[in-house]
């Protein structure tokens, strides 16, 4: 098969307005990235063996350290993050969780661990991972995920379809879109929301070695055109982030001077 058969194109030219809540031109969601890696297994990108000590280190950083100076940086704004969870963490790393949840975190699923992939799995496997993340979620933090974020943003073809028969309303891993948009499953319409690999540290600061400088002037600049934009039509912009990555003490601050100028403006 050419297409996957999901959704059909619509260019957003053609679509009839859209209009958040409040006469918001843009809907802001802050997604960090909050996962748990073995230390036993290669990273990507990193060693080919195990231990790969470095590489483990600077992702228990952003666990250990890192998301407490995150989430003090979003509550001085009163931004609710919508988390990409391992399941994993609830176990190994809970004191996240407790204090996520009493910010009144969102939760979505984001897999058992960064260290397994669902693309590859049987379907027998890729079904369970599914439904133990989001079970795991539900038991830690009281509320099961209504959202997902494959890890990696890998899917099988057989994804979507799993995610909606497990009580999914919504999937970030399509990033091709400003709005929302229907996919058609077997088990009925699942939503795709907006997430980004453009605004996304990992990109940016990991692999492009962008100063966080740089970061902050991507992240206005892309608000100022979704919002103007969304004067006539609502529009979608997420911020992904990696504890690890923003929450070091040198590029926090950046973080801070980008959610202080959105902040300034009314309609969002």
């Amino acid at each position: 098969m050419m297409d996957h058969g999901r959704f059909a194109y619509s260019p957003i030219t053609t679509r009839p307005p859209i209009r958040w809540p409040n006469g918001a031109y843009a809907a802001v969601w802050v997604s960090p990235n909050v996962e748990h890696f073995h230390f036993d297994e290669p990273f990507p990108g990193g060693r080919s063996s195990a231990p790969d000590v470095p590489s483990y280190a600077v992702r228990d950083y952003g666990n250990r350290v890192a998301v407490w100076r995150m989430m003090k940086t979003l509550d001085r704004y009163g931004i609710r993050a919508s988390v990409m969870l391992n399941a994993e963490v609830c176990k190994y790393e809970p004191g996240i969780i407790r204090e996520g949840t009493n910010l009144g975190w969102e939760w979505l699923g984001h897999g058992l661990t960064n260290s397994r992939p669902l693309a590859g799995m049987d379907a027998e496997t890729e079904e369970q991972t599914i439904m133990e993340t989001l079970s795991i979620i539900e038991e830690s933090s009281g509320t099961r995920p209504k959202g997902w974020l494959g890890p990696g943003l890998q899917e099988t073809s057989r994804t979507p379809e799993l995610l909606k028969k497990a009580g999914i309303k919504y999937v970030a891993d399509w990033t091709n879109d400003d709005q929302p948009y229907v996919m058609s499953t077997a088990h009925g319409d699942l939503y795709s929301i907006p997430y980004t690999m453009e605004l996304n540290d990992k990109r940016m600061f990991e692999r492009l070695g962008m100063p966080g400088r740089d970061f902050t002037q991507m992240i206005t600049d892309q608000f100022d055109t979704l919002y103007a934009e969304g004067a006539d039509s609502g529009r979608v912009m997420c911020i992904a982030l990696h504890p690890y990555l923003t929450g070091v003490p040198y590029r926090i601050k950046y973080l801070d001077e980008a959610l202080a100028y959105i902040n300034r403006h009314e309609h969002v």
